[in-house]
């Protein structure tokens, strides 16, 4: 896997939304941190647009990610937020040059399809971190910001946090793929998959109902993602909905019973995803995950 070269002071940074449409009010405290950490931000032309939902039309969002991955002296893409869109826009990417300069791309949501676009394309590493649109606002800790600067500058992320009931104990070092598990139920065929085998799988989600969980955990399932992996990370599953007739189990339940026939490390509650406390993984990267009896330590050099 490749890994591009680590930001440092009067580097060149890009951001662009590819899905949802967003303000420049609401983007500009993340574009004041990135300030204060000696980047020079530059936005994408689009950013801006509007085309209901989205920012922008497809061909103005695709304009905007191609022109920030082909400019040379861009070293980190940030997508300022999800939401829905970038599936709309991932077959009219030439990934050609990104493969010869790679770059860091940088999300979360959405931009799971980016993620496993990169992974699957280019063999190259990405940061599943906080984007624009969370800075500001009380929906970002400063252990979340602090751990994507660190992912940046240093490549390095090192997290320990409270074991949960669900957790299954075990020692793996493996790469990391995945994202949200939707997004990567939704890529399930298509040249965007992701590359899950012989992987540590991270998967978060929101704001979806608890039968859907069980249909895409079926899925996976059937599909051999979850056979064929060597641990799985179960971030925030946060804002889930039910029907008047429960389905009768919480969504990490859910997860729990998919996965109990198999015997690789499994945790739960991993600081990432739809919370405040998004820490910064990198994609790709060959990473440590000890799921202890107490506690679980996650690392990656």
């Amino acid at each position: 896997m490749f890994t591009p070269k680590y930001l440092k002071e009067g580097d060149k940074v890009g951001i662009v939304s590819t899905a949802r449409k967003i303000s420049a009010e609401e983007v500009q405290p993340a574009i004041n941190q990135f300030k204060e950490w000696g980047l020079q931000v530059i936005k994408g032309k689009n950013l801006h647009a509007i085309d209901n939902q989205f920012a922008g039309t497809e061909k103005q969002r695709a304009h905007d990610l191609q022109n920030m991955i082909n400019d040379p002296d861009i070293k980190a893409v940030f997508c300022a937020r999800g939401g829905y869109g970038t599936v709309q826009i991932i077959d009219q990417i030439n990934w050609a040059a990104f493969c010869r300069n790679p770059k860091w791309i940088v999300g979360y949501s959405d931009v799971t399809v980016l993620h496993s676009q990169i992974q699957r394309v280019c063999n190259t590493e990405s940061i599943h971190a906080a984007m624009p649109i969370n800075f500001g606002t009380s929906y970002i800790t400063e252990e979340a910001i602090s751990s994507l600067k660190e992912a940046l500058f240093n490549g390095h992320t090192n997290y320990t946090f409270a074991s949960h009931a669900y957790n299954r104990p075990g020692l793996i070092q493996a790469p990391i793929s995945g994202g949200n598990l939707s997004i990567l139920y939704s890529l399930l065929g298509s040249k965007s998959e992701v590359k899950s085998r012989n992987s540590i799988l991270f998967i978060e989600d929101l704001d979806e109902y608890l039968y859907h969980i069980d249909r895409i955990m079926m899925n996976l399932e059937r599909n051999e993602k979850l056979r064929n992996i060597k641990g799985l990370i179960v971030g925030g599953m946060n804002q889930m909905n039910d029907n008047p007739i429960p389905f009768g189990k919480s969504a990490e339940e859910i997860i729990f019973e998919r996965t109990k026939r198999y015997k690789y490390p499994v945790c739960f509650n991993f600081p990432a995803g739809h919370i405040a406390d998004n820490r910064a993984i990198i994609m790709g990267r060959k990473s440590l995950l000890e799921v202890g009896e107490t506690e679980t330590l996650f690392t990656q050099t």
